[in-house]
């Protein structure tokens, strides 16, 4: 097994268990906030159908200073409101929704990464 094949079956393995958490993280989590009525306009621009269970896992994940900063900017309507879901979520569901959002990054960059740089001819 070549050197790029191990980092492209290990970018793989990390985006598979990304797959489970996003799942677990929407059923546990994002489909108790949508249930609420005025969560309505709180869980960030969607999309394509799912697209705020991984808006609220970001926003969960992420510093939350660097969270407030992206609710004021232009763009402000893309994103979820942070002090709303930090409100409504327990320390499991802040655990559930960093371990899918950064699993779901390493695994993105991986493998863009290591396309980039066998186009480039590196492997």
């Amino acid at each position: 097994m070549s050197f790029f094949s191990l980092l492209l079956a290990t970018a793989c393995g990390i985006g598979f268990f990304a797959a489970i958490f996003f799942v677990l993280f929407g059923q546990i989590t994002v489909r108790k906030l949508r249930k609420m009525p005025e969560a309505k306009d709180k869980l960030g621009f969607e999309y394509v159908s799912g697209w705020d269970i991984i808006n609220a896992a970001q926003s969960l994940s992420i510093p939350r200073w660097l969270a407030k900063k992206l609710e004021n900017s232009p763009l402000s309507g893309l994103y979820p409101k942070s002090d709303f879901l930090y409100s409504h979520t327990n320390a499991f569901d802040r655990v559930l929704a960093i371990l899918f959002y950064w699993l779901l990054t390493v695994s993105g960059l991986m493998m863009i990464t290591l396309a980039l740089l066998d186009t480039l001819g590196f492997f």
